[in-house]
């Protein structure tokens, strides 16, 4: 089975931790050359010199912040033309707050549409005419199970969730013919900065410690504990790979089980 990334380009957002870095730093062992974005200079350095020491492949990062779409598309638009082409685009960027859905403000729904659907989108039509040129696309989207079954507390997340997750398969529809494919991987419970901050709020809020919410996090999964985000990232990696070239359209749940439905 042919799961190298040799010859392969690979532009990763949210990749300075969690799941976007594992993911970059699996990349670059099956020997793809790896473009970072996220909004931390130091910590995009940082990464960078951790995907020099495993090959030399003139790895790059691009500084963007997604809470402006505007200012993303303008910043891709000036520097993402010296890392062309572009191969492999993960799309990758934290959830929004935790909170009840009727208590939200518009203001959350609309921050988080621009932040993960329209960032996502802007990241697409940056790099689909070299996936169309090469006629090689991956297009991996990391959204959430609740795109399958709500999540309580979740309200903004869950409903933006879906969008990008109807957004995939449509754009999946789209642009299959040009030998690109289009999926989602959805993490369950993954030991991330978010799952930390979740499990802090949730140990104010009980009186439970910190370690004793997540690990009943991971207990809500038959697997009976959380994902590590190497986990995850081995997913991603295959979707990206060769051997994934007749998958198209589809949500991948990894969560160790815990979503209720097929």
């Amino acid at each position: 089975m042919n799961i190298s990334l040799e010859g392969k380009s690979a532009l990763i957002a949210g990749s300075t931790q969690g799941i976007g870095k594992a993911t970059a730093l699996e990349f670059a062992h099956l020997g793809a050359r790896v473009v970072l974005i996220a909004r931390d200079e130091s910590k995009l350095k940082f990464v960078l010199n951790e995907l020099k020491a495993i090959s030399d492949k003139n790895h790059g990062y691009i500084v963007a912040d997604f809470s402006d779409y505007s200012d993303l598309q303008n910043t891709i638009s000036k520097k993402l033309i010296t890392l062309k082409p572009i191969h492999i685009l993960v799309n990758n960027t934290g959830g929004p707050p935790a909170g009840l859905a009727i208590d939200a403000d518009v203001t959350a729904y609309l921050s988080a549409f621009q932040m993960h659907l329209l960032c996502n989108h802007i990241l697409v039509k940056s790099v689909v005419e070299d996936m169309k040129k090469s006629g090689y696309g991956r297009i991996i989207n990391v959204i959430s199970t609740s795109v399958k079954q709500p999540l309580p507390n979740l309200g903004v997340s869950n409903t933006i969730r879906g969008a990008v997750a109807n957004w995939s398969k449509t754009l999946a529809n789209e642009l299959g013919e040009f030998g690109i494919t289009v999926n989602n991987v959805l993490p369950g419970a993954t030991a991330t900065q978010r799952l930390s901050a979740i499990a802090e709020k949730e140990s104010k809020n009980s009186g439970k410690s910190v370690e004793d919410v997540i690990r009943q996090m991971g207990e809500t999964a038959p697997l009976r504990r959380v994902a590590q985000p190497a986990e995850v990232a081995n997913a991603i990696c295959f979707l990206a790979s060769p051997a994934a070239s007749y998958i198209s359209g589809i949500n991948l749940p990894v969560d160790g089980g815990r979503t209720g439905c097929l």
